[in-house]
C-alpha cells in the first residue's frame, strides 16, 4: 500500500515533496518551493500523516531513495534529496534551470 501511494504521487513533470507538517525542514523546504512561480498542480506537498502508515510509507522512500527522512524532494521521478539538497542546489542556480527545462514554472 505505502509503496502504490508513493508511487502514484511522483510524477514525470511534476515537483512532489513527501513530508511531516512538524518537521521544520519540511517547513523550510515547503517555503522556499512555494516563493516559486509553479504552473498550476505540478508542485505538491504530501503530508505522510495523514496516509496513517508513515513508518511504510518512510521504510519504501528508503528503499527508493537511500532515506526515510522528510522532507523527500521528487524533481519528476528523480530525487534529488532533501531540504540541504534542495537549498543547495537553489543557491547553485540549479533548481530553476531544472525546473524551466521541464516547464514546470509559469
Amino acid at each position: 500500500m505505502a509503496q502504490a501511494f508513493v508511487n502514484s504521487k511522483i510524477q514525470p513533470g511534476k515537483v512532489v515533496v513527501f513530508i511531516k507538517p512538524t518537521c521544520p525542514y519540511c517547513r523550510k523546504t515547503q517555503e522556499l518551493l512555494s516563493q516559486l512561480p509553479f504552473k498550476q498542480g505540478l508542485l505538491e506537498f504530501v503530508d505522510i500523516t495523514a496516509a496513517g502508515n508513515i513508518s511504510e510509507i518512510q521504510d519504501y522512500l528508503q528503499q527508493l531513495t537511500g532515506a526515510r527522512t522528510v522532507p523527500r524532494v521528487f524533481i519528476g521521478q528523480e530525487c534529488i534529496g532533501g531540504c540541504t539538497d534542495l537549498v543547495n542546489m537553489h543557491e547553485r542556480g540549479e533548481l530553476l534551470t531544472r525546473l524551466k527545462q521541464m516547464g514546470a514554472l509559469q
